[in-house]
């Protein structure tokens, strides 16, 4: 096993710093998500509270395409659109989910946490949605302790909701975290060939249900970052950054 999955416990305190900022992202954002406020100003509410910490938004110039990096601190997914939304002139419109992502670079360490929410009054079926998603999170992050295997994380959220009537995106995933944002081990929200890396103390997961309405399948838009469902039908996201420790899984996002 990579050395640097293991997390000292001074990589840990500084990761403590950067999941309480990204909580804190989210706790303010939410008082700002109703109808007519722009995801583009959803994203400048974000960047000033996360440079006022003095730290960076760890989306805003990331990817591997340098001529597309990715151009805001925010990733504000709509509806349909499953993650990696790009924050723009959209006007949230009541009945709407919005899936606000958010990732914090501080001291060279990283948080990344998600949440969906509901603009004004939405459909019992999106209530639903955002309800077993956020279950299915929980449910996952139980399972994220010292001894067991990604695995067991995979099957518990994918078992829930299922169960439920929902299906579980195939092409995107949790991830290992700390000095870089995305780490190994991969999170699948599914059981898959080859997640069954044994969980130890010391490490840190993103663990992130992207759950769908109807199918799982998604498509990759032309801009090159926002994924959506095949079917048009809504999606929802919740994530927190976890700390494996020898006892409960400590939420440093919370």
């Amino acid at each position: 096993m990579s050395k640097g999955l293991i997390k000292t416990p001074e990589e840990i305190e500084l990761m403590r710093k950067c999941g309480r900022i990204v909580a804190d992202v989210l706790k303010l954002l939410e008082k700002s998500i109703k109808p007519g406020i722009t995801t583009k100003e959803l994203d400048e509410i974000a960047e000033e509270y996360i440079r006022s910490q003095c730290a960076e938004p760890a989306f805003k110039g990331y990817g591997t395409d340098k001529k597309n990096l990715y151009p805001a601190s925010l990733c504000t997914s709509i509806d349909d659109q499953v993650v990696h939304g790009i924050p723009g002139q959209h006007v949230l419109s009541e009945g709407e989910i919005i899936s606000i992502d958010i990732g914090v670079k501080k001291d060279n360490y990283h948080g990344d946490g998600a949440k969906s929410f509901a603009v004004g009054r939405v459909s019992e079926e999106k209530l639903r949605l955002l309800k077993v998603t956020e279950e299915s999170l929980y449910l996952g992050i139980a399972q994220a302790t010292a001894g067991n295997r990604v695995q067991d994380i995979s099957a518990a959220i994918q078992k829930y909701v299922e169960k439920a009537g929902f299906s579980v995106v195939r092409d995107l995933v949790g991830h290992g975290i700390g000095r870089s944002l995305h780490e190994e081990p991969p999170v699948p929200n599914y059981v898959a060939d080859g997640s069954g890396m044994v969980l130890k103390s010391g490490m840190t997961l993103a663990i992130e249900p992207m759950i769908n309405a109807g199918s799982y399948k998604v498509k990759f838009n032309s801009d090159g970052w926002t994924v959506t469902t095949a079917d048009g039908k809504p999606s929802a996201h919740f994530e927190h950054t976890v700390l494996i420790t020898d006892s409960e899984p400590e939420i440093l996002t919370k």
